[in-house]
């Protein structure tokens, strides 16, 4: 059977990466990835070498010229992917494709996949993030979708009530807490040679546009930027922001402030093992991205979330929140540096399953296909009392 999988950015490729792996080496299944995005273009890192040196075969590779200065190059952008997409799923004649996550760019890959009668498998349904045009494109695809593969079972009644059949939507836990716990992570020492960090401590941090606020990108990061020039004493290791609409804005600020801050150290990318070995050492994670939510509680460290990104998703007890605020992110910062506080992360209990992520999505689409229990012609799921 023939699975694809879709990957458009570092971060979802580093999330799929288990379970890229176990289609190639399953000898029932053949992998058709296809690689696009960010993965393909020079100002992101041209991150295809990440897959490439792993090893995966890729099918396809599909170039979409990407701008994200405002909403009006974002939706001309997501054109270009309806344009460039439009007869890739024909030819590979796929049984399944699998997709991960909220970024617009899955919105016109999943309707050319839709018109090419592919059932798809979306991985990460079913969340909230209240601050986020990501929330639209998420039940968007959901809606898009076949098979459903959410991280909890809050998030699987959450599918239910979209109009999706529960014997097709199936909690499974998030791929970030699998790659914590399955993957073999780098020593502190040889990770500071790589990154060529200085010794003592830092935080990592990453902060994205947050595309529904009413301020601006660039005054969102200037407020984080004044509150980390408060701390000197600390290294901070900064990624850059996705190609989200404001994107590069926030870009062109850390690039600036990085230039006059010796104790900063900016990145356009990692691999999913150099970034997790760099939250597993720091002293957490400080921004507004998913992976302080999923995978940094892991590690038993804090998180100081900032601002309505991620305001809907299931939160463990190492995260703190604030506004974006350069005091309120000045207090938060000091907070999670308590031992009252870094003791309390410790003890986290995540709320994003297991790790056997992948082994379970991999099952059930085998089974699926296997049984030729795929019928196309969807039809609403009305809730019952049971649902509720």
């Amino acid at each position: 059977m023939k699975i694809g999988i879709v990957t458009t950015t570092r971060a979802e490729y580093g999330l799929l990466k288990p379970l890229i792996r176990k289609i190639n080496e399953d000898f029932e299944t053949e992998l058709n990835l296809i690689v696009t995005g960010t993965h393909l273009l020079n100002e992101y890192g041209l991150t295809v070498k990440y897959i490439e040196e792993d090893g995966f075969p890729i099918a396809s590779k599909v170039f979409v010229n990407i701008c994200t200065k405002d909403s009006v190059a974002v939706s001309q952008t997501m054109g270009r992917y309806f344009l460039a997409f439009a007869g890739v799923f024909e030819k590979l004649e796929l049984d399944f494709l699998i997709v991960l996550g909220d970024r617009y760019e899955l919105i016109p890959i999943c309707y050319c996949a839709v018109n090419a009668k592919v059932p798809i498998a979306h991985i990460s349904g079913g969340e909230i993030t209240e601050g986020a045009i990501d929330d639209t494109v998420r039940h968007c695809v959901t809606k898009l979708s076949y098979l459903h593969f959410p991280a909890c079972e809050t998030y699987r009644k959450r599918i239910i009530q979209l109009g999706e059949a529960p014997n097709r939507v199936f909690n499974v836990g998030d791929p970030g807490v699998e790659n914590v716990r399955m993957m073999e992570l780098i020593s502190e020492m040889e990770l500071r040679k790589i990154l060529n960090l200085e010794e003592g401590p830092y935080f990592s941090v990453i902060f994205h546009p947050i595309t529904l606020d009413d301020m601006k990108p660039e005054e969102q990061i200037q407020h984080l930027l004044a509150a980390l020039d408060k701390f000197t004493k600390i290294q901070f290791v900064i990624m850059k922001a996705n190609a989200d609409s404001g994107g590069q804005k926030i870009n062109d600020y850390l690039e600036t402030f990085v230039e006059s801050h010796k104790n900063c150290k900016l990145f356009s990318s990692l691999r999913i093992e150099e970034f997790l070995s760099l939250q597993k050492y720091s002293l957490g994670l400080i921004g507004n991205s998913s992976s302080g939510i999923v995978e940094t509680p892991c590690f038993g460290i804090p998180t100081v979330n900032i601002g309505d990104r991620q305001k809907g998703r299931l939160f463990a007890d190492s995260i703190i929140s604030c506004n974006i605020n350069e005091h309120e992110i000045i207090k938060a910062i000091n907070l999670a540096l308590t031992d009252k506080f870094r003791e309390r992360a410790r003890q986290t209990i995540n709320p994003y399953g297991s790790g056997q992520t992948s082994a379970e999505i991999l099952r059930y689409i085998k089974k699926f296909v296997r049984e030729k229990s795929v019928n196309l012609k969807k039809t609403f799921y009305d809730l019952k009392d049971e649902d509720i």
